[in-house]
């Protein structure tokens, strides 16, 4: 089983930034075959799929990150990354990062948080005005 674990989380402005970080522990060897996926909730909300990225490279936003989110990895560094410009307060949630192996297939509906397995315990970002 992949651990996660997240850390870059804060308090922050609004029009702020911050960047997320996900350390996955998995052997070298596995490097590359996972698809990886940022969530958030809420409160009193469902969790939502933020952005994902595939084993390709291949990234996938949800509508209300476009043109603020962007998702990387660095597969050497075993890290997944989430860079949020632009922040707004309805930004404010506990974000997940999540991981599923798949080195075959792209993932069906890569923001849904059925396709993963794996979950990291989650950092708090709270954007204030």
């Amino acid at each position: 089983q992949v651990q996660l674990a997240e850390s870059g989380g804060g308090s922050v402005e609004a029009g702020g930034s911050l960047r997320l970080s996900c350390a996955a522990s998995r052997v070298k060897y596995e490097y590359g075959f996972y698809s990886m996926g940022w969530f958030r909730q809420a409160p009193g909300k469902k969790r939502e799929g933020v952005a994902a990225i595939d084993t390709g490279g291949r990234t996938t936003y949800a509508d209300s990150a476009k043109g603020r989110f962007t998702i990387s990895q660095v597969n050497a560094k075993n890290t997944l990354y989430l860079d949020m410009n632009n922040l707004q307060l309805e930004d404010t949630a506990m974000y997940y990062c999540a991981s599923v192996y798949s080195p075959y297939y792209p993932l069906d509906s890569p923001l849904s948080e059925a396709e993963y397995e794996d979950w990291g315990q989650g950092t708090q970002v709270t954007v204030s005005s």
